[in-house]
């Protein structure tokens, strides 16, 4: 079985195809995987590094605006389909599966056009412009969340979750997780997760709360982001021994395990992690993304009760106030529990891969 997987551009889309991938070569061993992402982005060596084969095209997104750059996309933009006729013909896939971002377009436009199955898994609640487009070449749709049929039809969805890596479908210990990251084991922690680049207006949210920190018997487990590390570590914050300062953290399992609830952006890959780790959270939509989907991600978590939500906007001004409030209320992080449970889908990625093979 040859299987084509295409898309990228960021940890949401990337992450989820690696973790599809590897389901698909446990249940069938020889299948032949080749990826296609965008040039220069992040799946050109991560996913090398998972051990799969990828080929990179020449594609960005287009500007919202007026501007010259737009005509150097279209050109881009047909250059990357020509690439992608050369792709398909050589290596000759069964299937493609498209996980979203720039490079889906070009190829699962040329699969339906040369009438092999195309497959679409879609992370967020609110459907990029890339997946609208191809939806009706697509035989079968995975999502994440419910009440997507007004994008898509409903015939070809397959409710399935977002895949997420081995490592996290497990809690671990607490305590021992605590001690991993040289924390007390028995105070109550705060995760702050913005991401592995970091989130400038969560950090400044953070900076605004050092005299409460200072004060309060609570510790914090921070990941900064490369891009703000070498600044925030030379603040007295980040010498105060309640706080946890890193740029990255590589093993999020135990950052999860080590928290007591935790503040993130909404990314889908996010959530589905805070689903099967069942841990409370709140959450601060990044307005920089296109179609402001992490906002209606986070709003389909506030739905179902499974989170809290404050705007970007609002984040130096109420954060401590919302932290202090969900740390000392129990049972709402009980009943936060529960429902991040019920939406929880830890077999995702083998769900997705059984639902490509039966398609084929």
């Amino acid at each position: 079985m040859k299987v084509l997987i295409s898309g990228g551009g960021t940890g949401g889309h990337v992450f989820p195809a690696i973790a599809i991938a590897d389901a698909i070569r446990s249940i069938k061993p020889d299948t032949e995987i080749l990826f296609v992402g965008a040039k220069g982005k992040l799946e050109m060596h991560k996913v090398p590094e998972a051990g799969y084969r990828i080929v990179g095209l020449p594609i960005r997104g287009f500007q919202r605006k007026l501007s010259l750059q737009n005509l150097k996309l279209i050109y881009n933009l047909g250059k990357s389909l020509w690439l992608s006729f050369g792709i398909i013909k050589k290596f000759k896939p069964d299937v493609v599966l498209g996980v979203g971002g720039y490079a889906s377009g070009p190829v699962l436009r040329v699969a339906s056009w040369k009438n092999i199955p195309v497959m679409i898994q879609e992370q967020n609640s609110f459907p990029g412009v890339t997946n609208k487009i191809l939806a009706k070449s697509a035989k079968i749709i995975c999502v994440a969340f419910d009440g997507l049929e007004k994008y898509f039809d409903k015939t070809k969805i397959r409710v399935t979750g977002n895949p997420v890596r081995k490592d996290l479908v497990h809690e671990s210990d607490c305590a021992q997780a605590r001690v991993y990251f040289g924390l007390d084991p028995k105070k109550k922690t705060i995760g702050i997760f913005g991401g592995s680049l970091g989130a400038k207006s969560i950090n400044e949210a953070v900076l605004g709360m050092s005299e409460q920190i200072k004060n309060e018997n609570i510790q914090w487990l921070w990941q900064t982001g490369n891009l703000y590390y070498d600044d925030l570590s030379k603040l007295d914050l980040s010498k105060n021994s309640k706080v946890k300062m890193l740029a990255f953290i590589d093993r999020m399992d135990y950052a999860y395990a080590a928290c007591d609830l935790v503040v993130s952006r909404a990314g889908a890959l996010t959530l589905a992690e805070l689903c099967v780790q069942s841990k409370p959270a709140i959450l601060i939509p990044s307005p920089n993304v296109a179609e402001d989907h992490q906002r209606k991600n986070a709003e389909a978590m506030v739905f179902n009760k499974a989170a809290k939500m404050i705007l970007d906007s609002e984040a130096k001004n109420k954060l401590w106030d919302e932290i202090i409030e969900l740390l000392n209320n129990e049972p709402m992080r009980k009943q936060m529990k529960v429902e991040l449970t019920k939406m929880a889908k830890p077999d995702a990625a083998h769900d997705i891969a059984n639902e490509l093979i039966h398609m084929i």
